[in-house]
């Protein structure tokens, strides 16, 4: 069962409804006739729900529209109604035990279950709604909102290209034309471009979508290595001029650490002292208000003589015009792309190669009404692209010229390219449409953490069960994907290369806020929009901005008795509403806002029985009240980052439908707890304790499990890898250590012969081991671990043959291997694996030469790896040749150690000026790092000048 926006909660409670017909509910029987009409009312409803979901809402007529808000409404009144009384059923045993608490709470949900009519009882409340119903279903019948046609829905699998879409500006073609030619030159950045000492300043404007950013991002990488230091940081719609300045520092100068307690005047006194006498590039993106820049500028001082370069990108010619008002300052009109341009990228993203014949006109066509605009022409794209190699039909690409109207040709206006996007949206799958339009709760530029906000998709229950077995949270990754997919969300990599987060394009927000706004399913405080205009359909609720007293007014006046969920960001942290305002709300998230001082901001908490998600990272809370045992719903308890916090009560223990627990360093759990949560599939930093790792083994849901062992815990390996054993779906095991590790447990995983489950993606390990080759548990099957991405080891040593090994695990993303002892004194890399692998970290110290053989590490864009000096000359007939010239072609950075052990000065200076000349002429012109171990002083020239150096140190 999936669930579209505007069926509001009738994916979730068609389930609920069949739940209550069984028998172990015991209904009366009239109750029980009532569940049965109302199930098959709603199956009919919705079904008819789906086909207007299909439908643009513009598209609709407004009896539709109103049937359809009467119905999202009705589901949502009738899941309080179910889940009231499941919370009565299944709910915490206080609560079963207090009839005075249960009779309290129908009181305060009066109002919202049975139509004002307080005090009745769940069953009077169903029979009322069954009522309603009716009369809903009789304006359907009247209105033949059945019989609505609507086109047929697109279906897109994961585009195998996905990847490449936002990682290179140059995949925007015609970029490389825009940047050496008309911004460099307004840039005045010539061949020798120190001459131009004065401080210049150029702003890039240009309606959204036309890749402003993407370009000022393209002139920044390849002119900031010639600046002192540098910046990026992008600015948006609501900015906090302190982050703002915060986050110039930050960028600048990577040490600084007492920025918090800075106000505005000395964060600007800070910036302009440090760029003082610096050569610097600064680039700040999306700008909204001209006083916000005149606020900014005072940061930069024209009397840096220096050859400074100041870039700003804005969607308002105004604030471009400001920017630009010295005599100094140039406009770069952003232009959209040329013809060819735009149809190499349309094609690329559609076609393995050139475009069919039969597609050409209608290509032509489709980019007439794109206008040149890239996210115009990579959406558009994005929804004819098929898998494999099937492409939509012509037909339909004709339907889709049609559709677009005029396109951007002749309007280029923001709402005009809403509409463009609107077609991607409603392509979408109803149960995407719900996920992405739950992003609106986001404030503009937000980093969106992958795993939390699939979470809260979860909790909300917009994902449904599927297949049996499968985690629901699995199920969420998959629509994470799919959004991704159909660039509807933009990805952020890490350094393997995996997805750990996104961002949403400015024009993608506009429209999802836009379209939550019309259907009610978000209302937004957020200092700029009219987020409380319909103060009586509030169901989720995502505070962002503060705004004092008309603020507190405005959510003073609001009816939030049947708000689901809140999400608050830290501006608005002041103007939260008091808890007992909610009654059956199921998500609540702090994460970030600063309540350590307001552990009141949390009274009450023990009274939202329907509550599913509590996020609480980061908000400096020092106790979590013992009443959160109440929460018998609850799935996610997040408590990361909150180092004041140091144990959670025992009452946690009653948490049996908890998913996901997120610690910190140092916080311990009480004893006897953490067997009770059988429900649980990740576990975050837990910290490691006999108890903790005898009960581990009783979980047998766990997919995630990061542990964290005291120094000198031996006596818990054997507990640990024994409760191990008995965890069938690990995905990830992530074992830490405090300060120095205690070796062992990798030999242990030995001797009791662990077999990894086929589900394990991740084994991170800090604790060294005795071994000198790789653990028996990779050796002994390597076929099992063919879904293995991030593998992280330390060990004595490798072999050449753990390196085969290791190169054919076929999923393998992140490599990272660090040896104290390294016995074998070469190791080849070779061209035949490791085609996946996009982090490669082999730290074999003094005792090893690697060598990169020509094609090794294909897609590897960082890499690490140790020279010993002494070794790769004697092997190398005299020789530092390591095979990097020419190769390893995805590389972006590398780091080098140079161990100078047993070789001289000379020798290691050798060593170092061979890999800078091997990788001088590499087009990606990678960042390399290199480091002397032992470190060698800048004027060391001979053994001499390192021995008494060395003798020094010692």
């Amino acid at each position: 069962m999936v669930m579209a926006v505007v069926t509001g909660a009738m994916g979730s409670l068609l389930p609920k409804l069949a739940e209550l017909l069984k028998d172990e509910y015991n209904l009366q029987k009239n109750v029980k006739k009532h569940v049965e009409s109302l199930s098959k009312e709603m199956e009919s409803m919705n079904a008819a729900l789906r086909k207007v979901a299909e439908v643009p809402r513009e598209q609709l007529d407004e009896q539709v529209k109103l049937w359809a808000n009467e119905v999202r409404e009705l589901s949502y009144k009738m899941e309080d109604v179910v889940d009231t009384f499941l919370v009565r059923v299944d709910g915490c045993e206080e609560i079963k035990h207090n009839q005075n608490k249960l009779k309290r709470l129908v009181k305060r949900m009066g109002n919202v279950l049975t139509h004002g009519k307080a005090r009745h009882q769940i069953a009077g409340a169903i029979k009322d709604i069954n009522m309603e119903v009716k009369e809903v279903a009789a304006r359907r019948d009247r209105n033949k909102i059945d019989n609505i046609v609507a086109d047929s829905a697109a279906t897109t699998t994961i585009d195998p290209r996905l990847r490449t879409l936002y990682t290179e500006a140059a995949e925007l073609v015609g970029i490389y034309g825009k940047r050496d030619q008309e911004l460099m030159r307004l840039l005045s950045i010539e061949d020798n471009y120190i001459s131009a000492k004065r401080l210049k300043i150029v702003s890039i404007v240009g309606f959204g979508g036309l890749g402003k950013t993407t370009l000022a991002r393209a002139v920044y990488d390849k002119i900031k290595g010639d600046f002192d230091c540098k910046a990026f940081v992008p600015v948006g719609r609501n900015p906090d001029l302190k982050k703002v300045f915060r986050d110039i520092l930050i960028d600048l100068d990577k040490s600084s650490s007492d920025l918090p307690m800075l106000d505005e005047r000395q964060l600007i006194d800070r910036i302009r002292l440090f760029l003082d006498d610096k050569r610097y590039l600064v680039i700040i993106d999306d700008i909204w208000d001209e006083k916000l820049w005149e606020g900014i500028n005072l940061a930069f001082s024209n009397r840096n003589n220096l050859g400074s370069r100041l870039i700003t990108t804005t969607r308002k010619v105004s604030v471009s015009t400001t920017c630009c008002s010295s005599a100094d300052g140039s406009i770069y009109h952003m232009k959209p792309l040329s013809a060819d341009d735009s149809k190499m990228l349309f094609h690329k993203r559609i076609f393995h190669d050139c475009c069919p014949a039969e597609f050409e006109d209608v290509s032509s066509d489709i980019l007439k009404k794109c206008g040149g605009v890239p996210l115009a022409i990579i959406t558009i794209a994005s929804l004819l692209a098929s898998s494999g190699e099937h492409i939509k039909p012509v037909h339909e690409w004709h339907a889709l010229v049609q559709s677009l109207g005029l396109g951007l040709t002749e309007d280029a206006s923001l709402e005009e390219m809403q509409r463009i996007l609107s077609f991607s949206y409603y392509d979408l799958p109803s149960h995407l449409k719900t996920c992405l339009l739950y992003i609106s709760i986001y404030p503009e530029d937000s980093y969106i953490e992958k795993d939390r906000l699939i979470w809260k998709w979860v909790t909300e229950s917009f994902v449904q069960p599927g297949k049996q077995g499968i985690s629901l949270f699995v199920l969420g990754e998959n629509y994470f994907n799919e959004l991704i997919n159909r660039s509807m969300i933009q990805p952020i990599y890490n350094l393997a290369g995996l997805v750990e987060g996104c961002r949403v394009h400015d024009m993608v927000l506009d429209l999802i806020c836009f379209l939550s706004r019309e259907e009610l399913f978000v209302n937004l405080l957020d200092g700029t929009s009219d987020g409380t205009s319909c103060q009586n359909n509030i169901r989720r609720l995502s505070l962002q901005h503060r705004q004092d007293h008309e603020a507190n007014s405005l959510i003073n006046s609001m009816r939030i008795s049947q708000v689901r969920s809140v999400t608050i960001f830290p501006p608005a942290i002041d103007i939260m509403p008091a808890l007992s305002r909610f009654v059956v709300l199921r998500v609540l998230d702090f994460a970030g806002c600063d309540i350590g001082e307001s552990s009141w901001k949390l009274k009450g908490v023990g009274n939202l029985f329907h509550l599913r998600y509590l996020g609480l990272a980061r908000t400096g809370i020092r106790e979590i009240p013992a009443e959160i045992g109440n929460l018998q719903f609850l799935q996610l308890l997040d408590l990361e980052g909150n180092y004041d916090l140091k144990k959670i009560p025992l009452t946690v223990c009653k948490l049996r439908r908890l998913m996901f627990l997120g610690f910190h360093l140092g916080c311990e759990m009480p004893p006897g707890v953490l067997g009770n949560l059988t429900s649980i599939e990740v576990l975050d930093e837990i910290q490691a304790s006999l108890d903790i790792v005898q009960q581990l083994s009783s979980l047998a849901r766990l997919r995630e499990l990061d542990i964290i062992f005291p120094v000198k815990s031996f006596d818990l390996y054997g507990p640990f890898v024994e409760s191990l054993c008995n965890l069938k779906h690990l995905e990830s095991l992530i074992i830490g250590c405090y300060d120095e590790p205690s070796a062992g447990l990798l030999d242990l995983l030995e001797e009791h012969s662990w077999v990894p489950p086929p589900s394990l993606r991740k084994f991170e390990s800090d604790i060294p081991s005795n071994l000198s080759t790789l653990p028996a548990w990779i050796k002994r099957d390597p076929s099992r671990l063919s879904n293995l991405s991030e593998l992280r080891l330390v060990v004595k040593g490798v072999q050449q043959e753990d390196m085969q090994i290791l190169a054919g695990l076929p999923a393998l993303r992140s490599l990272v291997i660090l040896c104290s002892q390294q016995t074998q004194r070469r190791l080849v890399i070779g061209a035949d694996g490791y085609r996946s692998v996009v982090l490669f970290v082999l730290r074999c110290g003094s005792g090893a030469q690697i060598m990169f053989e020509p094609g090794a590490l294909p897609r590897a864009e960082t890499v690490e790896f140790s020279v010993g000096v002494r070794v790769a000359k004697d092997d190398g007939n005299g020789k530092f040749e390591l095979g990097l010239k020419g190769n390893l072609l995805s590389l972006r950075r590398t780091d080098v150690s140079i161990h100078r052990d047993g070789a001289t000065v000379g020798e290691a200076r050798e060593a170092e000026a061979e890999v800078r000349r091997a990788l001088q002429d590499h087009p990606n012109r990678p960042i390399v790092s290199i480091r002397m171990e032992p470190g060698i002083p800048e004027d060391a020239h001979d053994d001499d000048i390192c021995d008494d150096y060395k003798r020094k140190m010692n």
